[in-house]
């Protein structure tokens, strides 16, 4: 298959189309080729909307890294265009960026519905951005005019109620984004994703369709969240021992239906985890969630009941090591401690990269006696995505004109283009986009237009933007070879004291005297050498660290860090 994602059309000076409406642009600032960071824009004349402002958590390589959001350049060059932003959902890889944007753009209205606002608001109490920001909550089947565009949004299903899909029109035409979904055809809240609307904005002509990518490797249908009901009915049915089970936060239908399960088994609920106890009590107040209040109970009052009549509802599905689940599988959470009296249910599948990390958690959960139950065991955690048989029934019910796979890793992004041209679209009418590039739309074709600024910006601490790769570049090299430290007095005559040798991650220093103690000894070699030229600091910094680095890999094989400290006294 021959897929567009580095196509240009190369135009002469003399060549004009011949159009009856303009052109309209899809330029992608996250989302592609990784999984998280979901932000589009789309941009037509001299008016532009966003579509998702997420981030994405640091990957092994990224050591220290709190969170990576998407690069905002473009988005600061352009701010008199930006009419809005539109949220299809609220998971943190489509709003957890938001704080950071509304830093720059404050005035900037943001629409969504009304369980992914609370969640936002939420958020932005951390920020202490809540007070100032214009958030509007918009209703399924109603539509948002803004200057030079209008955004409708579509019932759909996901891991998380009140998700949209939004279909946005402007002068140049028209674009069906469908957010994360899936088709749940018995959805715990009932709310349906509407297949029939689908259809009907197909009928009128959808120039390009963006849809999620994440599960388009697998084959058949994703089952039905009800399904993971049953297995909690199932699994609560004659146990005598207190369950605990981590869930993602966010999954409001999954918390429900442990809910349920805790009332009929006549168990009560407890909530560990800050991002769990948070997102109870915004869906409870917002009525997402439904359950008695004598049915949940403070954490701290667990050790009042028997263990048969309590449910532990936790984070840490993913292996997280500061999650309440991780506390718990160590030994440190103040208020559940895990034995062989616990039914430990892991409702979640690893996200790629955290297998070794869950896998961790649940060794040590059965070391400590419990017993834990993970997927693969039992049908306790169900995809929020569409596999392939829902994604080529979108295909076949929008029939766009062009088509974007979006969220999902390149393999995944292509093998969403392969479902796209078997349900009969042009192989050259589907385009795999890297973070950046211009997808430009007008009345006759579709092409690669040019780029804009894109890429990560890393959030250290309170730090934005202020680690890029040469710091990274020197966190890996301390992860792995360590650092050793000289420090000297100099002055007129000489070395005044020291050098002192300090090793930090390279040896241990009580084991290693020897090893030190030439180190020392070739540091006073290289200061002397300069007699003269003792104030000439840049030059006796760079042979320390030349030739150290150089006799130290020859005696052990590792080039730790070598930092200079070169202090000068008078005599």
């Amino acid at each position: 298959m021959q897929v567009n994602s580095n196509r240009q059309t190369k135009r002469s000076a003399n060549y004009q189309i011949k159009t009856h409406k303009p052109s309209f642009h899809v330029i992608p600032l996250g989302g592609m080729e990784e999984i998280g960071k979901n932000c589009t824009v789309i941009e037509c004349g001299d008016d532009m909307i966003l579509i998702d402002c997420g981030l994405k958590f640091p990957d092994s390589e990224q050591y220290g890294i709190d969170l990576v959001i998407p690069d905002f350049t473009y988005l600061e060059n352009n701010e008199q265009m930006i009419r809005g932003l539109f949220l299809t959902h609220g998971h943190e890889d489509h709003i957890g960026a938001i704080p950071y944007l509304l830093k720059k753009f404050p005035d900037l209205p943001i629409y969504g519905t009304k369980l992914t606002i609370g969640l936002l608001q939420n958020k932005l109490v951390e920020h202490g951005l809540d007070k100032t920001a214009k958030l509007n909550i918009v209703s399924y089947h109603e539509t948002v005019e803004v200057s030079g565009f209008s955004v409708e949004f579509v019932v759909t299903n996901h891991s998380i109620a009140d998700s949209a899909a939004l279909y946005v029109k402007c002068a140049g035409g028209s674009v069906f984004h469908t957010g994360d979904f899936k088709i749940d055809l018995t959805p715990v809240d009932n709310q349906r994703i509407d297949l029939a609307r689908f259809a009907a904005i197909g009928a009128e002509g959808v120039d390009v369709l963006i849809a999620d990518s994440t599960n388009a490797g697998k084959k058949g249908y994703t089952p039905s969240e009800r399904t993971v009901g049953e297995s909690f009915h199932t699994l609560f049915a004659g146990v005598k021992k207190r369950i605990v089970i981590a869930s993602f936060a966010t999954n409001i239908h999954r918390i429900q239906q442990i809910f349920d399960a805790a009332k009929f088994f006549g168990r009560k609920v407890t909530v560990s985890g800050r991002s769990m106890i948070n997102v109870v009590g915004v869906a409870k107040n917002l009525g997402y969630l439904k359950f008695d209040d004598d049915g949940l109970i403070d954490i701290k009052d667990v050790v009042k009941f028997p263990d048969e009549e309590i449910v532990v509802l936790t984070t840490g599905s993913q292996g997280e090591p500061l999650s309440a689940l991780a506390r718990m599988a160590s030994g440190e959470h103040r208020q559940v401690k895990i034995d062989e009296n616990d039914l430990v249910i892991i409702s979640a599948t690893p996200i790629p990269g955290n297998e070794k990390s869950v896998a961790s958690i649940i060794s040590e959960l059965m070391k400590l006696g419990a017993q834990v139950v993970y997927q693969g065991a039992k049908d306790v955690h169900v995809s929020g995505h569409a596999n392939a048989g829902d994604l080529t029934l979108i295909q076949a019910l929008i029939q766009p004109k062009y088509f974007v796979p979006c969220h999902g890793e390149y393999q995944m992004l292509i093998s969403h283009a392969l479902i796209a041209e078997s349900a009969g679209l042009p192989s050259e009418n589907a385009f795999v986009m890297q973070n950046g590039q211009i997808l430009t739309v007008d009345e006759d074709e579709a092409y690669i237009s040019g780029s804009v600024p894109s890429g990560a910006i890393l959030i250290d601490g309170l730090g934005i933007g202020d680690v890029g790769n040469i710091v990274l570049k020197d966190r890996k090299r301390l992860s792995e070879d360590g650092l050793l430290i000289v420090v000297a007095a100099l002055g007129d005559n000489g070395i005044m004291s020291g050098p002192d040798i300090v090793s930090r991650g390279f040896v241990y220093m009580r084991e290693s005297e020897d090893l030190l103690m030439e180190a020392r000894e070739h540091s006073v070699e290289i200061i002397l050498r300069h007699g003269e030229n003792i104030y000439d600091y840049s030059s006796i910094k760079a042979d320390l660290k030349g030739e150290l680095e150089k006799f130290l890999y020859e005696r052990t094989k590792r080039r730790p860090m070598i930092l200079p400290i070169l202090m000068y006294v008078k005599d």
